[in-house]
């Protein structure tokens, strides 16, 4: 009989905010506002980090590739989040739900790990200066790259199949506006403690792990700063990781107060508010702060801009 309900599943329905209509009509100006500004940005940076020669180092290939991920994060949602705030029919497809929750599962992940990556390159271009150049060469920065996502690809797809493989019965409601894991997972008519314990597995290796490597780098670094004789040096230093660090705060800072929090066993439309800023409001804000406390983007964009306006 589970087999059965399992197989007649071609559609879930995403509840998302169809309770309140006034809610829908305010969110979506915003959030359009928002992803055009976080598509707009993030292209921004990664063409100006490959179309400026300067900007050729592993902090700004590092920084593309976080731009990548925004773009890709964002758009594994908004875009369908965005049709359903205006229609009745908030509908999805049984294979499109497993793509959007592989997509935003992978793309979070990296992130998770990238900052990782990148708190190591500044720590290295600080502390090691010296030996920066051969340590943090052009092959490890395109390994520790592809291995982020890939690794990352390969747990969110296992984590999908598995989630997906349920038996499901009932009503097929997700209480999410997007095919988010658990409030699927809360769809199984089954047992899903399997299931739960991967997603533990990986949220520790993910969250707790990355941050206290970030935290340790930084430290280290703020060490390293402080014995600098020069006030101009001490200034350089600092203004270099600022943003990454304003980033790495910003980023943890509200996945923990949204996934660290109790949880409720109802449903509440103010997670689903916080879940939708924290997912667009973070990766709009990711190239503000770059471009804003970094002269090096600054420059390299003014140059790109006055290169393309003279050849146009």
């Amino acid at each position: 009989m589970e087999l059965a309900n399992w197989t007649k599943v071609s559609a879930f329905f995403l509840k998302g905010f169809s309770g309140y209509p006034a809610l829908e009509h305010l969110l979506f100006p915003l959030c359009s506002a928002m992803y055009l500004v976080t598509l707009l940005g993030n292209a921004a940076i990664v063409a100006v980090s490959v179309l400026d020669a300067h900007l050729h180092t592993p902090m700004y290939f590092f920084l593309g590739n976080l731009s990548i991920l925004d773009i890709c994060f964002t758009s594994s949602f908004v875009p369908l989040m965005l049709v359903h705030l205006l229609s009745v029919q908030k509908t999805i497809s049984f294979i499109g739900c497993a793509i959007q929750m592989c997509l935003s599962l992978s793309t979070g992940s990296t992130e998770c790990v990238l900052l990782a990556v990148m708190a190591y390159d500044r720590y290295l271009a600080i502390c090691q200066p010296l030996r920066y150049p051969v340590l943090m060469s052009h092959r490890l920065c395109l390994l520790l790259a592809g291995a982020a996502w890939v690794l990352c690809l390969l747990k969110s797809v296992a984590e999908t199949v598995i989630a997906m493989r349920l038996p499901f019965c009932g009503h097929h409601v997700v209480s999410h506006f997007s095919c988010e894991i658990l409030a699927v997972l809360k769809l199984a008519c089954s047992d899903t403690s399997v299931n739960e314990g991967f997603l533990l597995v990986g949220a520790i290796l993910l969250l707790p792990l990355p941050l206290a490597f970030i935290c340790l780098s930084y430290t280290l670094i703020l060490a390293t700063v402080l014995r600098v004789p020069s006030a101009a040096g001490r200034r350089k230093a600092f203004s270099t990781c600022s943003a990454h660090l304003a980033v790495v705060l910003l980023f943890y800072g509200t996945v923990i107060f949204i996934y660290m929090k109790p949880k409720s066993k109802e449903a509440r439309v103010s997670d689903e508010v916080f879940t939708v800023l924290y997912a667009v409001v973070t990766p709009m804000l990711n190239p503000i702060i770059y471009s804003l406390r970094n002269k090096e983007v600054k420059e390299a964009a003014r140059k790109v801009w006055g290169r393309t306006w003279t050849s146009w």
